[in-house]
């Protein structure tokens, strides 16, 4: 059985780590040829204007709970605030189960869309976006240390760093084709 290398600033980090963390370096490791990166969110333009933007701040949710109750092709979402803009980060199996469930009219979102675009989108009181990232597994570099599966990792599944695959173009133009092993 061969013995972990750890890098040595985490010696001690797989031990001791909380639970539930992960602890050591790990790399996400995609299956698929690709991975599908959607952010989708909405910006709060005018807060005093409740009615306009409070559907779709309740639309969201409601979304990312009929997803997780059906195989769609969403593989892991985080939400996040800032200030005056909402963001989903999520993962997707596929663009066309992306795309597939965006214009389902029996799912939640495309009468949610339909909804937005008719009563709320004239008024400029609230702003709504995304952005569909399709990357080749070979273009994905990730490091997660001392962390829980989170983001890609969460998605795909993660693997200690330095047991994962060949390096991809992504490590071997960053220079990150082997861990800090340094004294």
């Amino acid at each position: 059985m061969s013995q972990r290398r750890v890098p040595r600033a985490y010696a001690g980090a797989v031990e001791s780590a909380p639970p539930g963390v992960a602890g050591g370096q790990y790399v996400a490791v995609p299956e698929r040829a690709e991975v599908v990166v959607f952010l989708i969110g909405m910006r709060v333009n005018r807060w005093r204007r409740v009615r306009s933007w409070w559907p779709v701040f309740v639309a969201m949710p409601r979304m990312l709970a009929e997803l997780g109750e059906r195989d769609l092709g969403l593989l892991d979402a985080r939400t996040y605030w800032s200030g005056r803009v909402f963001l989903v980060v999520q993962h997707w199996r596929s663009a066309a189960e992306l795309g597939a469930y965006a214009r389902d009219a029996s799912l939640s979102h495309a009468p949610a869309w339909g909804a937005f675009n008719r009563a709320r989108a004239g008024s400029g009181d609230v702003g709504i976006f995304h952005e569909t990232y399709v990357v080749p597994a070979a273009g994905i570099e990730s490091l997660y240390g001392n962390m829980p599966p989170f983001g890609l990792a969460a998605a795909v599944g993660c693997v200690e760093r330095g047991r994962a695959r060949p390096a991809t173009r992504a490590h071997q133009q960053l220079g990150t084709t082997e861990p800090d092993y340094g004294p």
